[in-house]
């Protein structure tokens, strides 16, 4: 079968092959009569439309923003706060016709997305910055903005008030009376399980702004936390941590958990153990997603806004991206979302106060 053109849709119209390309790429150039004829003699013939690639190099613009994650993408489709921030920025996104390529921070020797994937901007979210994957995004000179990332001068960033949301949890436990304290942390490298040693590296601005939060409170008032330490999807390795620690003599009364997910494991410790809670043990968590209100009691913990976090991030982008069109800087805000304890029931008086 003949391959099939602008100019065989022209030749069969009666019209230029540049009115033919209109229709696709301007429309606004064209009656809607004139339109309607041409797109319809595109699908009689079985005419797709422009190659992708080739509009891309003719327009200078993919029509496609990457959203750089971790090593591992399975996370953005099993995490429910994750799932709603793309989900927002999905939305957001829509009316401007741009879509979006997850980008996992990972690579191989033949293939790495953020060096060899086309797209015009992206954002850096739940992302090791020391990444390679972040320094190809800045070396290919990408509009970006930074999603719970360190601040990075140059370009804008999203973050929420992680510290402060984790001051008021902490603060909230010691009005109840709890002395004995347990940190749930989340680090995909170095010691897991029970950690020793305060001084044991942090991962992750939310990880390091939450951390700070506690210990600012905790510190001020004479406590030494004990640590347990698991990468934030593995709750069964936090049920096992959790379940040892709840089973000394002087087992903690209370858990300061990085996210609702992670409460989920100090959850099971306690039913494995016949624990109850609140009246044996206090549990927090922190993003107030679906999973917080699921659980059983419901979970006290830090709520934040993922949606308004994915649409401000969407913002941005689409701001630096015009920016860069008009041959302008792209502007550097930095966006700080506010943070609320929501109390629930599975927090409580410490049983030995």
């Amino acid at each position: 079968m003949p391959r099939v053109t602008l100019q065989t849709i022209a030749d069969r119209v009666g019209v230029s092959r540049m009115t033919v390309s209109n229709a696709f790429s301007r429309p606004d150039q064209l009656s809607p009569t004139l339109r309607k004829r041409i797109l319809d003699a595109a699908q009689d013939l079985g005419y797709a439309g422009p190659d992708p690639t080739a509009r891309a190099l003719a327009k200078g613009t993919t029509g496609a923003i990457g959203i750089l994650l971790t090593d591992s993408l399975r996370y953005a489709f099993t995490d429910l706060v994750a799932g709603s921030f793309l989900g927002a920025i999905a939305e957001e996104l829509a009316p401007t016709g741009l879509s979006i390529t997850l980008l996992t921070s990972a690579g191989t020797e033949d293939l790495i997305p953020a060096r060899d994937v086309a797209m015009d901007g992206a954002l850096v979210y739940s992302c090791d910055p020391t990444s390679p994957a972040v320094a190809w995004l800045r070396r290919r000179k990408l509009p970006m903005v930074f999603v719970d990332q360190a601040p990075v001068e140059g370009y804008a960033c999203v973050n929420v008030a992680d510290r402060e949301g984790a001051r008021d949890t902490a603060r909230y436990l010691l009005e109840l009376g709890h002395t004995r304290i347990a940190y749930a942390l989340a680090g995909a490298h170095g010691q897991h399980g029970l950690v020793t040693d305060r001084s044991v590296l942090t991962e992750g601005w939310a990880s390091v702004q939450r951390r700070l939060g506690w210990d600012d409170v905790l510190d001020e008032a004479g406590l030494t936390p004990v640590i347990i330490r698991e990468p934030f999807e593995r709750v069964d390795a936090i049920r096992r941590d959790a379940r040892e620690l709840l089973s000394r003599p002087d087992r903690p009364t209370a858990f300061l958990c990085f996210s609702d997910v992670t409460a989920v494991g100090v959850y099971q410790a306690a039913e494995d153990l016949g624990l109850r809670i609140p009246d044996d043990l206090s549990v927090t968590g922190f993003d107030d997603g679906p999973t917080a209100s699921q659980l059983r009691p419901a979970l006290t913990t830090v709520r934040q806004d993922v949606e308004e976090k994915g649409r401000a991030a969407a913002s941005a982008l689409t701001a630096a991206l015009q920016s860069t069109r008009d041959g302008k800087p792209s502007p550097t805000s930095h966006i700080l979302l506010p943070t609320a304890l929501t109390a629930r029931n599975s927090t409580g008086t410490a049983p030995d106060s």
